[in-house]
C-alpha cells in the first residue's frame, strides 16, 4: 500500500499536504523518492526473512576483538572471499582451535544494520572439516577425474630429451627451488630456467600456481614446467589436489612435471601431470640428461661404431685378398695369353682355309679357261683356218654366196685382212664339213 508522510510547514506559513510514497522501488522517481529510512527498513525486513546457509571455505584472516571475532573466509577454488563475524562463545564451542588456513564449514545468517547501512554475515555455528572427511572428498574427486579420462596415459605429453628452457613454479627461496636448480645444473650446466615464485600452501596457492602455469604455458621458449614443493602435512598439500588446478594442468599444452612433497605424498596433481617425480631432486633427474653419462654414452657409441666399421673393413679386406689370390688375378696375363693363342690358331686356320679355297678356285678357273680355249674359234684359227665374212658380217660358207669382184673380210689367228673375189668354184661333193670354208 502507498504510504503517506505527515505535512510539514511550507513557505509563508503554509502547510504542505502529506504526499503518497511509491509502493515499490521500481515506482520511485526523482520527484517522489523514498526516504533512506524506508529503504533501510525494507532491506532489513527482506534480509531478516532470508534463511541461514551452510558454506565451506578456508580461514585467511582471524582477529579477536572483545566478545566478537572477525574472520575472512575464502573459496577453495576461485578468488573470492567473505568477511564473517562470530561471537566468542560460539567460537569456543567448536572445540578445536581455529587458526588461519583452517578448512571449515559455517552456518551463516545475514544481518543488516539500518543505522549504518552495514551488512554483516554472522556465524551461528562453525565446524572444522576433519581429515577423514577431506580424504573422502579427495577420493571422490579422484574417481570423478579418472572417469573423465584425465589420468589416461594417452593424454600425457612426452618430455623433451633436452629442454630449451625450464619453467619452475615453487615457493620463494624454498628448498625445493634450490634442489631443482642445483641438481639440474649438476646434470646439465647449460640448462636455463624461468622461475616463478608464489605461495605453495594456503588459500593463495591455487590461484598463484594457476596464474604462473598459464603464463609459462603461453611462452614458446618453455619446453617443460616443473611444479615443486617440499614435504608437509596433508592440509599443506591440499592445494595440489584442487580440482581447478588439476584441470588446468591437464589442459596445459606444455609438459608438466609434478614434484610435490616426498615419495609417500601423492596429491591428485601427481596423477594428472605428464610426469610424476617423487621429490624435487627426482624432478631434476627426469627433465635433463646427465652430461657425464651422455658423454660416456657418446664414447661408447663411438667405440661401437668404430668396431662395427673395422669389422666391415676386415671382412671386405679378407674378401678382397681371397679374390686377388685367385690365379686369374695373380697372373691376369694368363687369361689374355690363352685367348691370344686361341685367336692365333683360329686366324691360322682361317688363312689356311682361305688359301685352300683360293687355290681350288684358281685351279677351277685354269681348267675352265683351258676348256673355253679349246672350244674357242681362235683355237681353230691357230690351226691355219680363217673366217671369211661379207661386209654385213655374215660368215661365207658357200662359194655361191659371193661373186667375182666382191670384197670379203678374212679373219685369221693373228689379225684380219680384206680380199677381192676373182674367181669362185662351187663344190658339188657331199664331203663332210670339217671346218669353215676358205676362199681367196
Amino acid at each position: 500500500m502507498a504510504q503517506r508522510i505527515s505535512g510539514t510547514p511550507g513557505t509563508l506559513g503554509e502547510t504542505v499536504e502529506p504526499r503518497e510514497l511509491a509502493a515499490t522501488a521500481a515506482e520511485t522517481t526523482a520527484e517522489n523518492p523514498w526516504p533512506l529510512s524506508l529503504l533501510s527498513s525494507k532491506m532489513k525486513s527482506y534480509i531478516d526473512r532470508m534463511s541461514s546457509v551452510w558454506i565451506e571455505g578456508q580461514v585467511v584472516e582471524l582477529n579477536h576483538r572483545g566478545k566478537a571475532s572477525y574472520l575472512t573466509l575464502r573459496d577453495s577454488d576461485v578468488e573470492m572471499s567473505l568477511p564473517v563475524q562470530i561471537w566468542r562463545n560460539v567460537l569456543e564451542r567448536t572445540g578445536a582451535p581455529l587458526t588461519e588456513g583452517s578448512h571449515i564449514v559455517a552456518n551463516l545468517k545475514a544481518d543488516f544494520w539500518t543505522k549504518t547501512g552495514r551488512l554483516t554475515m554472522r556465524a551461528n555455528d562453525i565446524r572444522a572439516v576433519g581429515l577423514g572427511e577431506l580424504l573422502a572428498r579427495l577420493e571422490r574427486l579422484k574417481k570423478q577425474l579418472a572417469a573423465e579420462g584425465l589420468f589416461d596415459p594417452s593424454r600425457k605429453l612426452r618430455l623433451p630429451f633436452l629442454p630449451n628452457r625450464i619453467g619452475l613454479i615453487t615457493g620463494r627461496d624454498s628448498d625445493a627451488q634450490k634442489d631443482v636448480v642445483r641438481n639440474v645444473h649438476l646434470r646439465w650446466p647449460a640448462a636455463e630456467f624461468e622461475i616463478r615464485n608464489c605461495a605453495v600452501q594456503g588459500p593463495d596457492a591455487v590461484p598463484g600456481v594457476m596464474k604462473n602455469l598459464a603464463e609459462l604455458d603461453e611462452d614458446p621458449q618453455i619446453d617443460v614446467v616443473i611444479i615443486a614443493r617440499g614435504g608437509g602435512s596433508m592440509e599443506d598439500l591440499l592445494p595440489f589436489s584442487n580440482e581447478a588446478l588439476v584441470r588446468a594442468v591437464s589442459a596445459a599444452r606444455t609438459p608438466v612435471v609434478s614434484a610435490i612433497g616426498h615419495e609417500a605424498d601423492r596429491p591428485i596433481l601427481d596423477e594428472v601431470a605428464d610426469m610424476r617425480a617423487s621429490t624435487p631432486t627426482d624432478a631434476a633427474k627426469r627433465v635433463v640428461p646427465d652430461v657425464a653419462e651422455e658423454g660416456m654414452n657418446l664414447l661408447r657409441a663411438r667405440a661401437e661404431l668404430e668396431a662395427a666399421v673395422n669389422r666391415i673393413l676386415d671382412r671386405e679386406q679378407e674378401m678382397l685378398t681371397a679374390v686377388r689370390s685367385r690365379p686369374v688375378l695373380a697372373e691376369p696375363q694368363t687369361l689374355v695369353t690363352a685367348h691370344e693363342n686361341e685367336l692365333t690358331t683360329i686366324r691360322r686356320r682361317g688363312l689356311q682355309a682361305a688359301n685352300g679355297l683360293v687355290i681350288q678356285a684358281q685351279n677351277e678357273i685354269h681348267h675352265l679357261r683351258s676348256h673355253a680355249r679349246s672350244l674357242s674359234p681362235l683355237r681353230t684359227l691357230e690351226r691355219g683356218y680363217a673366217v671369211v665374212q661379207t661386209d654385213a658380217g655374215q660368215a661365207i660358207r658357200n662359194a655361191a654366196d659371193v661373186a667375182e669382184g666382191d670384197t670379203v673380210h678374212v679373219r685369221v689367228a693373228q689379225g684380219r685382212f680384206d680380199a677381192e673375189i676373182t674367181e669362185t668354184t662351187p663344190d658339188s661333193s657331199e664331203a663332210e664339213d670339217t671346218g669353215p670354208e676358205s676362199g681367196s
